[in-house]
């Protein structure tokens, strides 16, 4: 996931330096785009931040809040369309900040032909962000093709991270910055009596299989608030399978072989309680209706799976939502089966028939303490309802 992306809530804090372009354009969504004859009052335009030539000490620098916070597995500095005039060098340092305690940053507004103030200086001084953390030492950036230059760095840091600061030495321009990982969350912090979003992106819920996603990927439907668009949601191709002429059963349920799934584990083991499935911009392209099932995996039964394309024997799954009908532009609401089973699980299956899209799904419930490394011949731990759970459970 990419941690630092504004379509996650990614914020740039500061930048010492926004003269050609605004740092804000590291972290869009879409990819970098070039714009052959097209300038500004302040020189060419760029789709990325780029820094006026420094003739001053010192190099240019920016700061970024991450969206989600938790644990960074790489880093893809991409200088595509910048030829001639990329930044040399760069380097990446990370922090672990307490929200309540950072200091008041002032609002960057429109910052094409700006350079950092002494007050915007002052305040973000206050981070000492020259002493964060390095994930990437200083290191030189190649261009390659010119519409795809990518610089790909792994990180092996199981820490939390909030927070990051792109140095570029001395000056220039990058069109983006993603910062790969996953959300991890203070699990001993919540409330126990609400029940918790468990597949939602932000605490460490991921896609780990699908059958296809022709034009959006599992992962937005998880995503970070409400969707915004149609673009913004799991969208499948049209299955060719579909029969010539449609019929519905005496439920009013598509009847058709073919269907489209998405597996996720969880950000923590629990139980769900509730599920909402929303189609929101989906009118004329949403799932006749859809199923979810649960199961618990280990790591390496979960890498087996991805290896055999999550060809998992049927026993495993157990039934969280049976086969419902779903409605196009809707938010649906559901009790999820567990609430009598009272199953933990790891993954869930979310299956839509026989194709089309989906905006947002969440997963709701409590997490619990199951242990996943016991041995197979030990008897099932099951879910011990907490005081105040539900009243109804």
């Amino acid at each position: 996931i990419d941690m630092a992306s504004e379509s996650v809530g990614g914020k740039v804090l500061f930048a010492t330096d926004d003269f050609f372009a605004p740092a804000e354009n590291l972290i869009k969504s879409d990819g970098p785009s070039f714009r052959e004859h097209e300038y500004t009052e302040f020189g060419k335009w760029m789709d990325g931040w780029e820094t006026r030539r420094r003739r001053t000490a010192g190099h240019d620098w920016c700061v970024i809040r991450l969206g989600i916070q938790g644990v960074i597995r790489g880093f893809d500095v991409d200088i595509s369309y910048f030829s001639g005039n990329h930044a040399p060098r760069m380097s990446i340092q990370a922090a672990n900040l307490e929200e309540d305690k950072l200091p008041e940053i002032p609002q960057r507004g429109t910052r094409m032909g700006a350079a950092a103030t002494p007050e915007e200086f002052e305040a973000v001084a206050q981070l000492k962000s020259d002493e964060w953390s390095y994930l990437v030492p200083m290191t030189e950036l190649k261009p390659g093709n010119p519409a795809s230059s990518h610089n790909y760095f792994l990180v092996n840091s199981p820490q939390r991270w909030t927070h990051v600061r792109l140095n570029i030495f001395p000056d220039g321009g990058i069109a983006r910055l993603r910062v790969y990982g996953t959300g991890q969350k203070d699990w001993a912090a919540i409330d126990p009596k609400d029940p918790v979003d468990l597949v939602a992106i932000a605490f460490g819920g991921v896609c780990v299989g699908f059958s296809n996603a022709h034009f959006g990927h599992p992962n937005n439907m998880i995503g970070v608030g409400g969707p915004k668009s149609m673009a913004d949601g799991w969208e499948t191709a049209r299955r060719l399978d579909r029969p010539p002429v449609l019929e519905n059963d005496e439920n009013g349920i598509l009847q058709v072989q073919g269907c489209e799934w998405a597996v996720f584990r969880l950000a923590h083991p629990g139980v769900i309680t509730q599920i909402e499935i929303d189609t929101k911009y989906f009118k004329g392209n949403s799932p006749d209706s859809c199923k979810i099932e649960g199961c618990i995996l280990t790591t390496q039964e979960e890498e087996d799976m991805v290896k055999q394309k999550w060809t998992l024997p049927a026993h495993k799954w157990k039934p969280l939502l049976l086969v419902t009908k779903l409605s196009p532009n809707e938010n649906h609401l559901f009790d999820s089966l567990t609430l009598e089973l009272q199953d933990v699980i790891t993954h869930a299956r979310f299956t839509i028939i026989p194709d089309g899209g989906v905006s947002r799904l969440r997963l709701k419930g409590f997490p619990s303490s199951i242990c996943l490394l016991r041995p197979r011949g030990e008897s099932r731990m099951r879910f011990s309802v907490k005081t105040g759970f539900k009243a109804n459970l």
